[in-house]
């Protein structure tokens, strides 16, 4: 544990940042599952879901979550299949 009193906020800052990107980036890797599970069984709100998936990728990329060039293929992926 840091002695310095800036350390030990940036590692609180840190752990609570932390916690907030695993929780957006699991968030977004649900939406997909839920969006090409959707497109496999091709159900009735499938356009919902994409959407909603889209829309988590696109602030995962803005966020820097994960890369622009991934959220691309992703996005791809997502509307090849729901056609």
């Amino acid at each position: 544990m840091p002695n310095i009193k800036s350390a030990i906020k940036r590692v609180k800052t840190t752990h609570t940042a932390e916690e907030r990107n695993i929780s957006q980036k699991s968030e977004m890797r649900t939406a997909i599952k839920r969006a090409h599970s959707a497109i496999n069984t091709n159900a009735d709100n499938k356009d919902e879901l994409v959407s909603f998936a889209l829309k988590k990728v696109d602030k995962a990329s803005q966020r820097n979550l994960i890369h622009k060039n991934k959220a691309a293929r992703i996005k791809s992926s997502l509307m090849t299949g729901s056609k």
